[in-house]
């Protein structure tokens, strides 16, 4: 027994001992470069929006469907929040909430047609993304948009606590509130439930279609309030800046299900699986690696945490 329950903590921290080599690996190569404090406040702070583009993916993928939009909600999201406070002058405390707002409607409309029209949640988010990607050309002309509130900028990346950007903060606090809904809610057990076997589930009393259309709903407001903190890390929107981020943000969210609660997606993992692969690029970059290794790196990433969530599955569906 013993020894299961030693095996059981290798396989939960695994990828966490797999980042601390590669932190040490770095160092050792790079010591004046990878191992500073600026170094590491860097990248903990500007990844924070594929950390919560990560968490907006994993609600769905535990329920059984798939969000590709979100990358495309992000986008949107940001461009309109430059276009209502930068160019038409709009309080920060209305554009906030009018841009969260889009963030639900849009989780509504993959909810709707996913539910009431049962096409395959990969289809329809992939169309929907494509016209939001199509809607944010339109209204900003496949132009960058700058100016945004200085308040924005500063909520976001400019006030630091211990040398971190805030917004890593505001992530970390996301990831804690997902884990207590997973954990310690009957909507998060519904999820799982949903997740494992949608007929079973509905036989024994869940809601599916609620539990599902809950979870598109909580994506897309992921997927805008990263929009939202985009725009205060750069101070602008870009046409295509969320297109870059859905690969990482999948491969991170697969990733993490391989460790903390493997088999399971889940926050904290994820947030490990976000660092470990940024370090990764860091360090890479670092060492003088061009650019195209971010995308070998991330795809490979992706690939092989699938190949992997599915082994763990597989082992804990044969225990069972």
């Amino acid at each position: 027994m013993h020894r299961i329950d030693l095996k059981y903590e290798a396989e939960r921290f695994g990828l966490v001992f797999v980042w601390i080599a590669l932190i040490l690996l770095f160092g050792v190569m790079r010591p004046d470069t990878f191992l500073t404090w600026s170094n590491f406040s860097t990248i903990l702070g500007s990844e924070a929006v594929l950390v919560i583009v990560t968490l907006g993916l994993i609600i769905p993928l535990t329920a059984g469907d798939f969000d590709l939009s979100i990358a495309q909600t992000l986008t949107l999201a940001s461009m309109v929040t430059a276009i209502l406070n930068a160019r038409l002058g709009v309080p920060l405390g209305v554009t906030i909430p009018l841009v969260l707002l889009i963030g639900i409607g849009i989780g509504m409309i993959n909810g709707a047609i996913t539910l009431y029209f049962r096409v395959h949640s990969l289809i329809v988010t992939l169309g929907i993304g494509t016209f939001l990607h199509g809607i944010t050309l339109w209204i900003s002309n496949s132009q960058t948009i700058s100016g945004v509130s200085q308040t924005l900028i500063k909520y976001v990346i400019v006030t630091r606590v211990f040398g971190i950007p805030i917004e890593f903060y505001y992530a970390m606090i996301l990831a804690a509130i997902i884990w207590y809904v997973f954990s310690y809610t009957a909507y998060g057990q519904h999820l799982l439930f949903t997740g494992r076997g949608k007929e079973v589930a509905r036989l024994t009393g869940v809601n599916v279609g609620a539990v599902r259309m809950g979870a598109f709903i909580a994506s897309g407001f992921m997927g805008a309030l990263a929009g939202i903190l985009y725009t205060g890390t750069t101070g602008s929107a870009n046409p295509s800046s969320g297109t870059f981020l859905l690969l990482p943000a999948f491969a991170a969210a697969f990733l993490g299900a391989t460790c903390i609660r493997p088999g399971r997606f889940n926050p904290w993992g994820s947030v490990i699986a976000v660092y470990f692969l940024v370090t990764g690029i860091n360090g890479l970059s670092v060492l003088g690696f061009r650019t195209f290794v971010q995308d070998l790196f991330y795809g490979g990433a992706l690939v092989i945490a699938v190949m992997v969530s599915q082994l763990i599955s597989g082992r804990k569906e044969r225990s069972i």
